[in-house]
């Protein structure tokens, strides 16, 4: 909880940040907190869940990432960084990472979705080995673009052995 503030800050409320994601932008720092007691019970449950992205120079908050697990051997993943901290290789080194910890766990199927006009994120899931899914998209909402309308999202997998 003592990240709330931090969180909502840099990037949970961020219209541009947010755009692309699957969650909506976070209106309070109430919906952060909701979040991050969400995030207990997920590491409660699970061997991991939702990591916070620092800096390692400063300890700045950079963004996001994670794993949601759907069994024990398949999880889904995903990365959300602040604007000032995009294009900077931040995305590709964090998931990177997040594979490698699946990996350790004995995930054997790795999952991502994205807004198929969400450029830099499928270039980041295919830089890290990541293909189409079959099916390669399904149905969504996007709820910082059409809140209630569903449009199609471009499914990504990672097959670890």
């Amino acid at each position: 909880m003592n990240d709330a503030a931090s969180i909502f800050e840099r990037y949970a409320s961020d219209p541009d940040v947010t755009r692309f994601l699957g969650w909506p932008r976070h209106a309070s720092i109430h919906a952060t907190e909701a979040f991050l007691q969400f995030s207990e019970q997920e590491w409660e449950r699970w061997p991991v869940g939702p990591y916070l992205i620092l800096s390692r120079a400063n300890g700045r908050l950079l963004g996001g990432s994670g794993l949601s697990f759907q069994s024990a051997h398949e999880a889904m993943t995903g990365y959300v960084l602040a604007k000032d901290v995009w294009g900077r290789g931040y995305a590709t080194e964090t998931l990177t990472a997040v594979v490698a910890v699946a990996r350790r766990l004995g995930v054997r199927r790795l999952t991502a979705q994205c807004h198929p006009e969400h450029w830099p994120s499928r270039r980041v899931l295919e830089k890290c080995g990541f293909v189409r899914d079959d099916p390669p998209t399904l149905v969504v909402e996007f709820p910082n673009l059409t809140p209630g309308g569903q449009q199609e999202a471009a499914c990504f997998v990672l097959l670890l052995s």
